[in-house]
């Protein structure tokens, strides 16, 4: 079987500086890989990279998703390709409801695949049956579909739509960017129950996270360590464990970083 997404000796510079040094990364579909590391180390870096974000320029390596390089690829289209980026600031956006936004995401994605066959555009009491189990699933209060997305939003209910975003747009490879951050407890195990809710076979994660709390609920099969743009270790979940108990400076002491 041909892994979601292949990572080979990545170099990425942001407005001429060098941040990832060399990212090898494997992941497959059914996996949960978490990314961790200090403020600064690159964590958000990957995940731009990832999505196709223009300002961060891959110079060395390639990034394989299915089978394909996709650094050609523009933004819309890894995302229409099934490649998801949940933001670690979402942006508000003014005048567009939650679900015009999130059915006209829904349509493009089902052009670009070929969804049942027709591709044809769901249907709006369809698409509203849809909506109203996930944002069910999220505890979203119902009104949220006709708001302005984003605009107005508190940090946890803008989390909270991210995940409906995936929720809906069910797709392949799903980079979580620090989903985590400005939740309080309540909000961070809804969010993460969303997370879990969508986790399956036909999906793998990259969840990158400052803080070892979220994998309290989101249960990693693997942990990845990234210091000073590159990952200095990897390990199974009980290495998170370890993160929240000695913190990251261990890992430098230990001349781990470029092994």
């Amino acid at each position: 079987m041909t892994p979601e997404l292949v990572i080979k000796n990545l170099h990425v510079q942001v407005d001429g500086k060098e941040i990832l040094k060399g990212i090898d990364l494997t992941i497959n579909q059914g996996e949960i890989h978490a990314v961790m590391g200090p403020n600064g180390s690159g964590k958000s870096t990957l995940a731009n990279t990832l999505a196709g974000n223009p300002k961060y320029v891959v110079t060395e390596g390639e990034i394989l998703y299915k089978g394909e390089n996709i650094a050609a690829w523009k933004p819309d289209e890894r995302a229409r390709k099934g490649i998801f980026l949940a933001f670690q600031y979402p942006l508000a956006i003014p005048g567009v409801t939650v679900a015009n936004f999130l059915r006209t995401a829904l349509n493009a994605k089902r052009r670009e695949t070929g969804t049942n066959g027709d591709a044809q555009a769901i249907s709006i009491p369809e698409f509203r049956k849809l909506m109203t189990q996930k944002m069910q699933l999220l505890k979203l209060d119902p009104t949220f579909a006709t708001r302005y997305l984003n605009d107005g939003f508190s940090g946890g209910e803008k989390k909270r739509v991210e995940i409906l975003q995936m929720a809906v747009l069910n797709p392949e490879l799903a980079v979580l960017d620090e989903t985590d951050s400005g939740l309080d407890i309540d909000a961070l195990r809804i969010v993460s129950e969303g997370v879990n809710a969508v986790a399956g076979p036909n999906i793998g994660i990259l969840l990158i996270t400052h803080y070892q709390r979220i994998l309290n609920y989101i249960k990693p099969h693997f942990v990845h360590v990234m210091i000073s743009g590159k990952f200095a270790l990897s390990g199974g979940p009980d290495l998170a464990l370890q993160l929240e108990e000695k913190g990251y400076d261990w890992i430098k002491e230990d001349d781990a970083v470029g092994k």
